[in-house]
This record gives structure tokens, sequence and C-alpha cells, in this order.
């Protein structure tokens, strides 16, 4: 496979350089040292799977030459183990075309979850609430800690809008094809003549960004300040203690009150900005990026629909897969695992055709 031998050289070239760079750490300052070192661990397990597939390679050259032998037994053990390390070498070939992908510097990061109530009334925010309770239970199974930091109820036990962190291993890796707009297609309990209706909700999910991510100038920011109120305008305190803080550069506003203390509720607004700022980022490199070419998994633009949640025929449909489950129950109740890995191994189809490309 020429065009992979292609892609390879560069890495072992680079790999040998950075080895060459670290025998000499006495002339490296201490940021290039963290570097290279980061860089060449990152490095070090596509270069052993390389020498494996390198020494998988060298040993088919040597049996096709022993195929030509004059002992006829020699000739049939060559044709046996030329069998198994050809199935090998394609197994290396998948291995390492993976590994090539380019890494998604915020899948390890933390992710901050918003849902919102979108058309459909008071059946569109009792479905928010389905899927504000399936990834809380989700979070729960993969042992994650979900934080909520917004949330606003219905009278009706349904959600119009809720926000939380939620921090564990490979959060974002694991979320982020969860943006888009989700479909449900159900009775609604106030419906009597059994019609089904359709309704939807938003997800966002953003990577939780830290200070050395996105640096915010206070000169660039107006917090107003203002009572907290809670359901049908009744006082929740007497002070002045939640927040809004606008981004004055991009207009983006948030909004917190859940805290007594004015200094917590700033606190959760400006981590909410940061990640709001921090994937807007993304989304505009995102777009540079992929310039007229879109992915097979979508854009992630929040006004795709993603997902149809069909209660009567008990099915979830993920449009962007063609994947269908009739596991309506069990997704709801946080079994996710299922849908997440198909998406992540098409995104990963998707890049490893398009390696080519770039």
């Amino acid at each position: 496979m020429k065009e992979l031998s292609d892609k390879l050289d560069p890495v072992l070239k680079k790999y040998k350089d950075i080895e060459k760079d670290l025998l000499h750490q006495d002339k490296l300052d201490k940021d290039t040292l963290i570097r290279l070192n980061k860089e060449y661990a990152e490095l070090s397990p596509l270069v052993d799977k390389i020498d494996e597939y390198q020494k998988c390679k060298k040993n088919i050259q040597e049996l096709l030459e022993l195929q030509n032998d004059n002992d006829l037994s020699i000739r049939n053990e060559a044709e046996k183990e030329l069998k198994f390390e050809n199935s090998q070498v394609k197994n290396f070939e998948i291995d390492l075309l993976k590994l090539l992908i380019p890494k998604d510097i915020n899948d390890e990061k933390n992710s901050i979850l918003e849902i919102r109530a979108g058309t459909g009334g008071d059946e569109a925010s009792l479905f928010a609430a389905n899927l504000f309770n399936m990834y809380q239970k989700y979070a729960d199974i993969k042992k994650w800690k979900f934080e909520i930091l917004s949330l606003s109820e219905t009278g009706l036990k349904g959600i119009k809008e809720a926000i939380c962190a939620i921090s564990g291993k490979n959060v974002f890796a694991r979320l982020k094809f969860e943006s888009g707009v989700h479909r449900v297609q159900r009775i609604p309990i106030t419906e009597t003549g059994g019609r089904v209706h359709t309704s939807a909700a938003t997800v966002a999910v953003l990577p939780e960004a830290e200070e050395v991510d996105i640096k915010i100038d206070e000169n660039d920011l107006r917090v107003d300040v203002f009572r907290s109120s809670g359901p049908g305008g009744q006082s929740v305190n007497t002070t002045d203690s939640a927040v809004r803080i606008t981004h004055i550069p991009t207009g983006i506003v948030v909004s917190q009150q859940d805290e007594k203390s004015q200094h917590k509720n700033k606190a959760k607004a400006l981590k909410i900005l940061r990640s709001r700022l921090l994937d807007r980022e993304i989304q505009l490199q995102d777009k540079e990026r992929a310039a007229n070419r879109k992915s097979q998994v979508g854009s992630g633009d929040r006004s795709e629909r993603i997902r149809t949640y069909n209660f009567p025929q008990g099915r979830v449909s993920d449009h962007r897969i063609n994947l269908t489950l009739y596991k309506l129950n069990e997704i709801l109740e946080g079994s996710l695992d299922e849908i997440v890995d198909s998406l992540i191994a098409d995104n990963e189809t998707s890049k490893i055709a398009n390696l080519g490309d770039g």
C-alpha cells in the first residue's frame, strides 16, 4: 500500500528528529522540552505499530521467495503462513489509518450540555425533560459527574432550558455528536383524538473551556445584576444576586440566578460563556476547514435534525448514519453506547477516507 507508506515516512522522520533533540535536553528551554516529550509520547504507539507493520511486510516478502523453493513441503508451509501474514498486514493497515487520524484536541475535555425545548409547546418541554433524564442516566452509567448549572422548568414537569456541566473520562469525545435537533413523535397526554404529534428539542454539547483556552477581557463584558425570581414572579431572595453577562464583541448573553451568592452566579455564568466562546471558535474553524465539503456525520449545525424518537413504534432513528434501533425505552434510560459507538465509528471511517485529501 504505497499511499499508506507515503503517510508513514514523515511520521518516522519526525519521531527520529524529536529523538535527536531529546538527546540534548540541556540545550532546550522548559516549554520546548515539555512539548517535545508530549509529541514523543503521542507518536510512540504509532511508531511501534509501524515497526510491526514493516516486519510483517518483510515476512511476506520472504515467504513469497520461499514459494519458489524446490521442496514441496516448504512451498506448502510458506503458502499457509502467507495467508496468515496477509490477513495480519490488512489489520495493521486499518490500525495505522486509525492512528493517523488527526486527534480532536477537545475530545478529553469535560462538557457543557445545553437542552432547550423547541417547537411543540408543552409537549416539546416534556420531551426536553426526557432528554435531560436520558443524559443524566447516561452520565451515571459512565460514572461521570453531572452538575446542573441552570434549570428552567414548566408546571407540567417539563423543561424550557437546562444547562449542565458533565465531567469525567472522554466526555466530549462521546457526547459531541449529540448536538442538533432531536425530534419526538408520540401521542401527547392532552390529545384526546389519539393523533401522533411531532415536537422537537435542541441539544448543544460544548467542550468545557478552561481559562487557558479562552482569555476573556473584562472590558469586553457588561455585567448586570438583578433580583432572582422564581415561578410566577415570586422572589427567591431579597438581594440582587442574579447575574447577566453580555460578551459585547459577540453579543453572547448568559444569565445565572440559581445560587444565592452573586459571586457564585457570576462564576457559573463565566464558565458557560467561556465554553460558548470556545464552541463558536471551533464552529468557525470547522467551516473554514470543511470549505464546501461536509462530512458524513454532518456539520454539527444546531439546525440539523439528527435523530427521531418514535414512541408508537418504540424506535430511535439517527438520520446521519441511517441507524434505526427498536430500543426506545432502553435508550431513554441511558443506554446510549450503541448509538454513540456507531457515530464514532462512522466519523472515523469518514476521516480515514479523507486522509488523502489533506
